[in-house]
């Protein structure tokens, strides 16, 4: 077993999550202690308006640079807060832009995750993988989500078939059928246009316990407008960018609606697109299992459980921690990375064949 430090920093842009992980990148021997370290204000502002201009970025652009040394540094900070001897970091980076290959796209597939990783491994002392979904992308794959073979480790124990939904700044799936096959693809907006939109309305980071979708009501010509866009109608595989939604909210009149109600069609937004992901499984799933920051909110978790026929329950109740998930999953790829196995599947990305994938950088293992 290797001892791995899993670092995520993800779509909804609040900051770093690091787990311990001992793993063979097959089997999980211990979970072990778990962060999050908050990005400070000024970051996430910087971020956000870095994710508005990635198209046209060079990565020499020094405010880009200095942002990624100030992400990077926070990530070492992160490992130093775990306090573990490890054998190996997977680092995620933060993502910046994420456009797959879709039909009818123009220019090439790209995925850009900013990050240094050879100063990570420099700063800590420790072998770092990184560089998670270039080969899957360059193979004709959608570069995500990456952790359902993670996913299927977790639900070895698990009654089948199960889904595992993670609500970020995007929502993606893993569906595990009886026979551990996965199917796994971004279903699309979760908590990414909800903040914001708490952010432009409310002039809060979040909307905090859902307060303000609670207290609204989902607009019916708004929410059609919204299902209309020709992402839900695609079969997987498929994947999302964080704003790839922003031109259809924009368009779509919720900007004439109270914060209130705007949140509350936003959430009736995201529980409409799970629901209509569960096509695409062979068997209905026996219960969805839900991670990420998006199960926080009360009124995205109602609004789930009235869309969806299976329970509708936290990872909690399975044992496994919801804040702490993804980054487990890094230090599990990680594991993946050094022995050389595969990263992605048909089932997963698209990919031609199981990929391997992923870069070393530091001491050899």
């Amino acid at each position: 077993m290797l001892r791995t430090i899993g670092l995520m920093s993800g779509t909804s842009l609040d900051g770093v999550d690091a787990a311990y992980v001992e793993t063979d990148g097959e089997r999980i021997g211990r979970l072990g202690p778990s962060l999050t370290l908050p990005y400070d204000p000024a970051l996430r502002r910087d971020l956000r308006a870095l994710l508005e201009r990635a198209d046209s970025l060079s990565p020499d652009d020094p405010v880009l640079r200095e942002i990624e040394a100030r992400i990077t540094k926070r990530h070492a900070e992160a490992v130093a807060a775990i306090g573990l001897e490890a054998d190996l970091i997977g680092f995620h980076g933060q993502t910046i832009l994420h456009r797959p290959r879709r039909p009818g796209q123009v220019g090439p597939p790209r995925t850009w995750q900013i990050g240094d990783a050879a100063w990570l491994a420099r700063a800590t002392g420790i072998t770092v993988a990184y560089d998670f979904r270039s080969a899957d992308v360059a193979a004709g794959g959608q570069g995500a989500p990456l952790v359902p073979v993670f996913h299927a480790a977790l639900c070895q124990p698990v009654p089948k078939p199960v889904v595992i939904l993670n609500l970020g700044g995007v929502a993606n799936v893993t569906y595990v059928g009886l026979d551990g096959a996965l199917i796994a693809f971004d279903t699309g907006p979760a908590n990414g246009p909800l903040d914001d939109w708490a952010r432009r309305a409310a002039g809060e980071d979040y909307d905090r316990d859902g307060r303000l979708a609670l207290a609204g009501q989902a607009d019916g010509a708004v929410l059609a407008r919204l299902l209309a866009h020709p992402y839900l109608a695609a079969p997987p595989p498929k994947s999302l960018d964080r704003l790839e939604f922003g031109r259809a909210i924009a368009e779509s009149g919720a900007g004439a609606l109270s914060p209130e109600d705007g949140a509350a069609t936003l959430v009736a937004f995201c529980a409409c697109a799970v629901a209509a992901a569960a096509r695409h499984f062979p068997e209905p799933p026996l219960q969805w299992l839900v991670a990420g920051g998006g199960r926080r909110n009360p009124a995205l978790m109602r609004a789930l459980s009235g869309a969806l026929e299976a329970p509708v329950r936290p990872v909690e109740v399975a044992g496994w921690n919801g804040d702490a998930l993804e980054a487990q999953a890094f230090g599990f790829l990680a594991a993946r990375v050094a022995r050389k196995l595969p990263l992605t599947f048909p089932g997963t990305t698209g990919a031609p064949a199981p990929l391997p994938g992923g870069r070393l950088v530091g001491a050899l293992l």
